[in-house]
């Protein structure tokens, strides 16, 4: 599965106003609730949940918070592109202002793995990041996206 097939461009978000990991989570949760058919709080405890087991910010300014949910049949992410960075925990102890946000259904082990093994290979190429910090077009992030997994 490509990681542009998860996205659509009403769940990329470039102009979010949010202060801490908490907010993120919150904010996410009420972005994706409408297009997973799922109750806010339900998808807000998830993505805490996960979060209590370690941080998802994979380094660089980067993060993925996940989720597994019932009720899904298939894989949704959203994208978030913060102006300033937020302390979310990092790896390397960096602000992360880049979130794919993933969410997978229950028993989707083996696709959830290979998700976030594409996205770490993609977002570890600092060029790609640093263009998306340079776009605000939702079609730009994923053309970047698209670019940046094809060539990796």
């Amino acid at each position: 599965m490509s990681i542009t097939s998860l996205l659509a461009t009403d769940q990329i978000f470039t102009k979010a106003d949010i202060s801490s990991k908490k907010k993120l989570l919150e904010y996410v949760a009420e972005k994706a609730a409408d297009e997973l058919a799922l109750p806010q709080q339900a998808i807000f405890n998830k993505l805490l949940e996960r979060e209590r087991l370690g941080s998802t910010g994979l380094g660089q300014g980067f993060a993925v918070p996940h989720a597994r949910l019932d009720n899904l049949t298939r894989a949704h992410a959203c994208f978030v592109k913060l102006d300033e960075a937020v302390n979310y925990d990092a790896m390397d102890q960096q602000p992360v202002d880049l979130f794919f946000v993933l969410f997978i259904p229950e028993a989707s082990t083996e696709e959830h793995l290979q998700i976030l093994a594409s996205l770490a290979r993609i977002f570890s190429q600092p060029e790609v990041s640093q263009k998306i910090r340079e776009t605000q077009s939702a079609e730009d992030i994923i053309r970047l996206i698209e670019q940046a997994e094809a060539g990796s």
